[in-house]
């Protein structure tokens, strides 16, 4: 607990943010500038006598201060330019620039801002002579009664018009009589919309965007929304007219693309983000934006946050926003109402005695000052806005009904406060209505607009046979004249598994639509038949216009492949059924054949006929649950580079490589009559798939050594340590269909796959097969992966060095040693970063003289060691890491993380394991008596100092020794079996056994 904070203003905002920041086991105090009665003096909360408006001698305060960030609580600072003139100063200051902040200090720019990007709002225009903006209102085709000065205006700067003349009357006040001063030489007049009012607020590090519970705030001074506009009366959170699913449209539409926009336009937007929405029949619009915390709106939402507030504002400050995303309180809500001076928001008395704060605070009540102050003792009114009560329960009711006990616990003379905050609300939630389909979660528009987007995809798709017309109750077929004479039927349905897992994470869906379609024709044309029409079954939770699109194109792109007609199709929107971005897929392929054309033709395969591979494309759409599961116990992520030999994408991209659609190249082939059977090597592997098509007493032989492996499979097999039996019962393994033909016409078979730019090799024989043999037997299977795979048993490349983090708390003392060895040629390993969970230690020296890159992550600035060990896996994963190295890492490290890196992470102890465990091995050593210590080096299991032991070096015990001189010597013992330990997992020469003692594959 170091951390020193300075908040600015001297609002209940800033009483808020004070208050939450007070709360942080990482922060030793909180000043605040100029602050109020409620910040003077409260625990680690008090006030500081410096100026906000001199930014030079604020820096100089906070160096001296030894202040750790700023956060600014009003707009006026910030448009001033606070936040670039502490930064330049070399103080960290939490909030946006001047420049960034023009989205609420000026109204214009933020209206241009808007259109420029494409962010819902109403009608306007501006104007900077009054005259110009009358005639606008009187002549505009849109109800024009909004007129906003387009300058700072403390909240008050909005005049909501109830006719044009009164809209006309506004302007003149703002622009002739200055009501507004300044901020009132530019007005923005915009079109009038109708619909509930809410705020929607963000944290944002110009990147990431983490959404706040949205707020609603009460701005006339009386109940019902009568009387004068004030900067806000209450507010309560969250608001049920916003929920979950159109949150995340507003962050989407509205605060993300804001955040990008700023992005694209050279002007980082850091800091809170508040959009003030209307909820209009059109969907939401942005009425304003303002760049910090609303007031009341603070109070109500950070009382709702879980999180750690230091801790989120660290992480933005950071850009770090996504590691550390803020968790918010559900289930509850929180309402603040407050009380106003006598005559507010006109001229008010100053100096009014306030009591009633312990009667307050025993209801459990918070709370926040605004305009008080000190004098004598005691706590006085010194502003309009006084104060706010607040109070947090499991429904909006009993939050009303506990704030209404501390307005009356609370006592000052002409107080003004709302009896209703929060009507708005009840009567949403108790207004009688009758349920529409939309709002139990069936959106027939987007339906029908997705049916209007895909027709004239599907059109494309039409063929002799079929005409594709969308919109009927069912399709038609004329196989006369697609040009059939005698034929046979053939349908099959598929899906793709749980390759739409990876889809969705990868949120790349143009390419599953291939997946779906390959799937189902592969499998007809194994009975010898032409695809002939394509019917797709699509469901979901919510409907996606965008992600349906892109995987409904992607089928009907590969209808068109298949020769197929896209006839039809269903989609299901089924809410509660899928979580968000969820989505299934079905498939149903109908085609034909000829009667004498009809595979497999099981009494012409004989003994001796050959079997003809043709290559799949990779991993096709079968094992992915298994390739899930190991893909999340490697080292790597889906966004990670593709493993070497696999090209130059992500390791997503690799996975989602759409099934190879045969129908084009191998119909020719099997209408020549030369084919006698075809397997489509779909789920089941090569083992379960070529005997569907054998006659009982017949097998096959096949030497994976014939046909080219493609290394994702070398990848799997080895990060997954699968058995032959394992690939072969799963995978295609390089085969994606298998053609059974007599061994002379092999020759031919082969011209004409090829000459139709397949890839294909005679890979095995038929034989006899007795009835307790296995039908399929392959040979070489591993062998040639490892070989084609250039891959080692532990999993890594052979072809490349294996990319090695070390992590350390202080001066690493074996970092020098792994440096030195790794730095070597020979080396099957390389360092690339250093992670230290401390900062300024010789480690982090030691790495930067040797050109290594660093990684400071502070374990204290998270709650537990799930969410430490979380941070560094990301920076494992942003380095692409596939060993860890502990060298002197203080730190015990969650289970999570230990299995993830398990027999992939190394650490060394001075002794010889299993003897004398612990961080005192030499004081255990020298008080045994032993004559004989030495040092471990061993895989990390979750029991600490427990792991397989991989090297062992011993070192005697002398005569004499103390724990320095014994610990020197072990040292040197160290610096030598370290890098000699990581070599041999590196090469894949060790690896950790089943039996709980390492494996070694090979002698070193």
């Amino acid at each position: 607990m170091a951390a020193r904070i300075l908040v600015i203003g001297s609002g209940g905002r800033e009483h808020t943010l004070a208050w939450k920041l007070a709360q942080s086991l990482h922060v030793k105090q909180v000043l605040v500038a100029p602050g109020n009665a409620g910040t003077a003096c409260s625990g680690k909360i008090s006030n500081a006598a410096v100026s906000v408006d001199d930014h030079a001698v604020l820096a100089q305060f906070c160096k001296d201060e030894k202040i750790e960030f700023v956060v600014v609580g009003p707009e006026a600072p910030l448009a001033a330019g606070i936040v670039g003139d502490l930064t330049c100063a070399g103080v960290r200051c939490f909030g946006p620039t001047a420049q960034a902040a023009q989205l609420e200090s000026s109204k214009k720019f933020a209206k241009e801002f808007m259109e420029r990007h494409g962010i819902p709002t109403a009608q306007w225009k501006a104007f900077t002579k009054p005259e110009d903006a009358c005639s606008f209102i009187m002549s505009a085709n849109f109800p024009a009664l909004v007129v906003k000065a387009s300058g700072l205006a403390a909240g008050k700067g909005v005049i909501v018009a109830k006719n044009k003349e009164e809209a006309c009357k506004a302007v003149l006040e703002i622009m002739q009589e200055k009501s507004f001063g300044a901020a009132g030489e530019t007005v923005v007049v915009e079109e009038f919309l109708d619909g509930e009012e809410v705020s929607c607020l963000c944290f944002t590090d110009g990147k990431t965007v983490a959404p706040m519970p949205p707020a609603q705030d009460h701005k006339r001074l009386l109940d019902g929304d009568e009387g004068p506009n004030t900067g806000g009366m209450g507010a309560y959170c969250p608001t049920p007219q916003v929920p979950k699913d159109l949150l995340l449209k507003i962050k989407d539409t509205i605060l993300q693309r804001t955040v990008d926009g700023m992005q694209q336009e050279g002007v980082p937007y850091t800091g809170i983000l508040y959009a003030g929405i209307m909820l209009t029949k059109d969907g939401p619009k942005v009425l304003e934006f303002n760049c910090r915390f609303g007031d009341p709106e603070c109070q109500v939402i950070l009382p709702l946050l879980k999180s750690d507030l230091y801790e989120v504002i660290r992480s933005t400050l950071d850009g770090q926003l996504s590691a550390s995303l803020p968790v918010w309180l559900e289930n509850h809500t929180a309402i603040t109402v407050v009380m106003a001076s006598k005559g507010y928001p006109g001229a008010y008395s100053k100096g009014v005695e306030i009591t009633g704060f312990p009667e307050a605070q025993a209801l459990g009540l918070q709370v926040f000052h605004a305009g008080t102050a000190l004098k004598d003792g005691r706590v006085v009114t010194s502003g309009g806005r006084v104060l706010t009560v607040m109070a947090v329960q499991k429904n909006l009711e009993s939050a009303r009904d506990e704030a209404r006990k501390g307005l009356a616990a609370i006592k000052f003379e002409g107080a003004v406060y709302r009896k209703d905050i929060g009507f708005r609300a009840v009567a949403f939630l108790q207004r009688p209505r009758g349920l529409t389909y939309k709002e139990s979660g069936v959106d027939i528009a987007a339906g029908n607009m997705l049916v209007k987007k895909i027709q004239p995809l599907a059109k494309a798709t039409s063929r002799p046979g079929c005409t594709v017309d969308l919109g009927g109750f069912a399709g038609l077929f004329d196989l006369k004249a697609a040009g059939f004479k005698d034929p046979l039927l053939a349908s099959g349905t598929d899906g793709v598994g749980t390759k739409l897992k990876i889809a969705q994470l990868c949120n790349k869906h143009g390419t599953i639509g291939q997946d779906l379609v390959a799937m189902c024709v592969n499998d007809i044309l194994a009975q010898g038949a032409e695809p002939l029409f394509f019917l797709d079954y699509f469901s979901c939770g919510k409907l996606d216009l965008t992600t349906t699109e892109a995987v409904i194109a992607g089928i009907a792109g590969a209808c068109r492949q298949a020769g197929c007609a896209l006839l039809g199709g269903e989609t299901a929107e089924m809410p509660d059924m899928y979580p968000p971005g969820e989505y299934d897929l079905a498939g149903f392929a109908v085609g034909a054949m000829e009667r004498d054309q009809k595979l497999p033709q099981l009494e012409r395969i004989v003994e001796g006929d050959v079997v003809v591979g043709v290559a799949s494309s990779g991993l096709h759409s079968n094992g992915f649950s298994l390739v899930r599961k190991i893909v999340a116990r490697s080292s790597l992520q889906y966004s990670s580079p593709a493993p070497d030999g696999c090209g130059d994408q992500t390791l997503g991209d690799l996975l989602l490589t759409p099934t190879r659609i045969y129908s084009h190249s191998l119909l020719p082939v099997i209408r020549s009559g030369r084919v006698k059977a075809l397997a489509h090597i779909t789920g089941g592997g090569l083992l379960e798939n070529i005997p569907r098509v054998l006659p009982r007493e017949l097998g096959v032989d096949l030497d994976a050594g014939t046909w080219r492996i493609p290394k994702v499979f070398s990848w799997l097999q080895q990060e997954g340590q699968l058995s032959e039996e394992e690939m072969a019962r799963t995978f295609n393994c390089g085969v994606g269909a298998a053609l059974v033909v007599s061994k002379d016409q092999a020759d031919q078979i082969l011209h004409d796959i090829r000459q139709r730019q397949e890839e294909a090799w005679v890979i095995g024989s038929v034989v006899a097969c007795s009835k307790d043999s296995p039908r399929v037997r392959v040979k070489n299977l591993i062998e040639t992966m490892q070989v084609n795979g250039s891959v080692v048993s532990n999993g890594f490349l052979r072809s490349k060095k294996a990319r090695v983090a070390v992590l350390i708390s202080g001066t690493g003392s074996n970092l020098q040693a792994l440096i030195d060895s790794t730095q070597d040629p020979k080396s099957s390993s390389h360092i690339v970063v250093v992670i230290s969970n401390k900062a300024g230690v010789a480690g982090l020296d030691k790495a930067e003289k040797a050109g290594i890159p660093t990684r400071v992550i502070n374990h204290k600035l998270y709650k537990n060691r799930v969410e430490f060990d979380n941070a560094v896996d990301l920076v494992l994963e942003e380095f692409s890491v596939d060993m860890v190295c502990l060298a002197g890492f203080m730190r015990i490290l969650s289970g999570p993380f230990v299995r993830k890196w398990d027999g992939k992470m190394l650490n060394i102890h001075p002794s010889l394991l299993p003897s004398f465990k612990g961080s005192n091995a030499h004081e255990q050593v020298l008080e045994a008596g032993v004559t004989v210590t030495g040092c471990t080096v061993h895989f990390v299991a979750e029991d600490v100092d427990a792991g397989q032991i991989i090297l062992q070096e011993a070192v005697p015990v002398k005569r004499g020794d103390t724990v320095a001189t014994l610990s020197e010597r072990v040292k040197v013992a160290e610096h030598k079996i370290f890098p000699a330990a990581l070599q041999l997992v590196a090469s894949g020469a060790v690896r950790p056994g089943e039996d709980g003692k390492v494996h070694w594959v090979r002698e070193q």
